[in-house]
């Protein structure tokens, strides 16, 4: 008996039916979108956009007011043996004056001999200045000065000059992040590729799915660059699209074309095998996908921008690679057929195996099998000791100097202009707004506040004071105590805004005076990361849950699944700090703790991890639930659930982990920790979690896993009935124990020796018990 397919099967079956439309579409929309992408260019966020709280209205005060304050740059004068007050020294400064405004593109530059900016040992000056024009673009402008620099730097041996401002490191960023974006690109695509050969033994077979998880994050940049139109991006969001695309993309194509070549093994015809591919495999994909697309949309409640960018680009990446594994890739396998295995290498060959349920466990599992609570306790404890780290996170918003490699030169001087110069590099900008600023009410408020801030210790001379008239606003930057990030300069920031600005500017006429700044930037950003975490967390959970209980029609799966992705989010978190923070084994992935974790890492990973894990969660959960249905015991079923999986999830680990540790191998700082903190997690995942915990779990619950309260049957399932195959001819396959009959009324399935029934209609989602499987399925249940 036929039942009415699912989505997934529905698609397969169309697209192979119809495999030019569905191939010459795919390419079509891809050219289409890559065309129209680059007409539109992608718009990326400017300064004001970042902002949020306090520092993010006094950036939105100027840009409404139409002002732009120019990018402050500095030169940092040094000599091991000159002192500041020797001749040569002098003449080293002049020159660096000289060279900094015959540009061109300066202004305000000021001569430390007369602005007081000498270090107290003398061997240093700073000479400040800002870049004429719009601060949003002096980093692509910046370099005349830094040639300038340069060129006279060579007449003056016993001298060096650091430039270190807005402009410079963005510029510094920029660079890096192009380097870093280009070896990524020329590293995990090779890498995935390696893989892949490994994994299918045959060239056809490994670069299919590449080519479509290319072709997919191809076509999201285009779609990218149009909605960047609406919701400007970030210039790490084409990084964050080119990993998640490579890893989801390629891992969809790998369910499938496994599973693909596993029915073809067991007997089964093209047709038939690519069917059950579809209904199956397929299934899970487009569970998955939806998972992980939810999971990011969770990012929207963080009330940033930047997140908003990072979702819409992860979400269309996602998407669209779970639209191209549905409808190209049974199209391309249709015209393929068994050719698909076509360029064989030798000693790589690999058959699919054909699993039944008198299998024996490999010696892990069947470890697991025999005592799953102590496996379970001993799993859970190791997660729980990798999270410990977690417990003394501490985050902040990265800085250019740490989040550029400790041996780049710009980062050297920042680092030296915060020691010799403490609070230079990052003044708080207070946006004193009133009705006249030119006012005596005004102009004593603004005399009141230079009073005050330095006779609190919490400010540091100079205070520089710049009067907009025809926008009666007025910027005062004012250098905070300590280095600008630490505890005294937190401190400082708290006395400005709770203390000396109300006593002062706040009672003029009419005023406002919001503090910005890097420092309040980072504060306000931090907080509102913080105050988010708990609607993010709350939405991205709950809806994943809802997912699962939907996919499987059980709540206590639905319950597990969250649980195990808990942890694994624990340890990756756990990583990141005795890393990044702590500084434990740092050497080992090339960097120096910066002693602190980005502050939109720990929010960004969640999401991530939180969908990327329901990958094998789904992919593994559904094979055992086709197992369960077709007539299985829970512990027979939990085993050839993770017997039949355990090659595809290993190899799909194995690719996520390869393609993030790339990203962990980048000189910049956050792709290290997003790279390093993803691969660890994913490793742990699908080999501790997939392989110990969820089927100790699962073992122990028993026939609570398919516990669905009779106030919830009316839940609908996702992929609801698919359509039959033809049996095995194989005979006699035993089965451990056969289910218990199913409730009078419940529908058995006609899915046969290829398990395609396992998500039908009713498929173990009828209360506890789990259906009778019909003769021809208990012939071959256990395959």
């Amino acid at each position: 008996m036929a039942r009415r397919r699912n989505l997934a099967a529905s698609l397969g079956v169309w697209s192979a039916q119809h495999r030019k439309t569905a191939i010459f579409g795919w390419l079509l929309a891809v050219i289409a979108l890559t065309v129209l992408g680059n007409m539109a260019g992608q718009k990326s966020l400017t300064e004001a956009d970042y902002g949020t709280g306090e520092s993010g209205r006094a950036a939105r005060v100027l840009v409404d007011a139409g002002i732009k304050t120019p990018a402050p740059e500095m030169v940092l004068v040094h000599s091991d043996t000159l002192t500041t007050d020797s001749a040569a020294f002098r003449g080293a400064v002049a020159e660096a004056v000289t060279a900094v405004r015959d540009t061109g593109i300066t202004r305000d530059i000021g001569d430390p001999y007369k602005t007081g900016a000498l270090g107290e040992d003398k061997h240093d000056a700073l000479v400040q200045f800002a870049v004429k024009g719009d601060p949003d673009t002096a980093a692509d402008r910046v370099q005349p000065v830094i040639d300038a620099l340069d060129k006279a730097g060579k007449g003056h041996p016993d001298v060096t000059y650091g430039q270190y401002g807005a402009a410079s490191g963005l510029k510094g960023i920029n660079d890096s992040l192009g380097e870093d974006f280009s070896r990524a690109e020329f590293t995990a695509v090779p890498v995935a590729l390696g893989i892949l050969l490994v994994v299918f033994g045959a060239l056809l077979a490994a670069v299919l799915p590449l080519v479509l998880a290319l072709t997919a994050c191809v076509a999201a940049m285009g779609l990218l660059s149009l909605t960047s139109q609406l919701v400007p991006v970030d210039g790490m969001t084409n990084s964050v699209l080119l990993l998640m695309g490579l890893a989801v993309g390629v891992d969809y194509c790998l369910f499938y074309i496994r599973r693909e070549r596993e029915e073809r093994a067991a007997g089964q015809d093209k047709e038939t095998a690519l069917r059950v591919a579809a209904a199956t495999s397929g299934r899970s994909v487009l569970i998955s996908g939806l998972t992980v697309a939810v999971a990011m949309a969770g990012m929207f409640f963080s009330g940033l921008t930047v997140f908003e960018g990072f979702a819409i680009a992860t979400i269309e990446v996602v998407l669209i690679a779970v639209l191209g594994s549905m409808t190209v890739l049974p199209a391309i396998m249709s015209v393929l057929g068994d050719r698909v295995g076509a360029g064989r290498i030798p000693g790589l060959r690999r058959k699919a195996r054909v699993r039944t349920a008198s299998d024996k466990p490999g010696r892990l599992l069947g470890a697991v099998l025999k005592a799953p609570a102590l496996f379970a306790v001993v799993g859970i404890a190791a997660m729980l000791l990798l999270a410990s780290p977690a417990l003394s996170i501490k985050t902040e918003k990265l800085g250019p100097d740490q989040l550029l490699p400790a041996d780049n030169v710009t980062a050297q001087t920042a680092k030296r202009i915060e020691k010799v110069f403490p609070g230079a590099p990052a003044p708080a900008q207070v946006v004193f707004t009133t009705d006249d600023i030119t006012s005596p009410e005004a102009t004593a408020a603004i005399a009141a506040f230079e009073q005050r801030a330095l006779a609190s210790g919490e400010v540091r001379k100079p205070i520089d004071v710049t009067v907009h008239k025809a926008a009666n606003i007025a910027v005062i930057n004012a250098p905070l105590a300590g280095d600008g990030r630490d505890a005294a300069s937190v401190d400082a920031l708290k006395t400005l805004r709770n203390d000396i600005v109300p006593a002062t500017l706040a009672k003029a006429p009419g005023a406002t005076a919001p503090v910005g700044g890097d420092l309040a930037f980072s504060t306000d950003y931090n907080d509102q990361l913080t105050s988010s975490i708990v609607p993010v967390f709350a939405f991205v959970m709950g809806v994943s849950f809802l997912l699962m209980l939907l996919c499987f029609r059980s709540l206590v799966i639905a319950l597990t699944s969250i649980v195990l992705n808990l942890l694994s989010v624990g340890a990756a978190y756990g990583v990141m700090t005795a890393v990044f923070q702590k500084g434990w084994g740092d050497g080992l992935v090339g960097t120096t703790a910066v002693g602190a974790v980005e502050s939109w890492m720990p929010l960004f990973v969640f999401v991530v991890l939180f969908g990327l894990s329901m990958d094998y969660h789904v992919f593994v959960v559904s094979r055992i639930q086709e197992a369960h249905g077709r007539g299985l015991d829970n512990r027979a079923a939990v085993a050839h659930g993770i017997r039949s999986t355990a090659g595809v999830v290993t190899s799909a680990g194995l690719i996520m982990v390869a393609v993030f540790a790339v990203f962990g191998t980048l000189s910049m700082q956050d792709f290290k920790q997003l790279g390093v903190g993803l691969a660890v997690a994913v490793l742990l995942d699908a080999t501790l979690v997939r392989a110990a915990l969820l089927p100790s779990v699962m073992v122990l619950l028993g026939r609570a896993n398919w516990w669905l309260p009779r106030w919830l049957r009316w839940l609908p399932q996702l992929g609801h009935g698919e359509e039959t195959t033809t049996p095995l001819p194989a005979q006699g396959t035993p089965l451990p124990q056969a289910a218990p009959p199913a409730a009078p009324g419940a529908s058995t399935t006609g899915a046969g020796a290829t398990g395609a029934g396992a998500t039908g209609a009713g498929a173990t989602g009828r209360g506890a018990h789990a259906r009778t499987a019909a003769p021809e399925d208990r012939v071959s249940a256990g395959r």
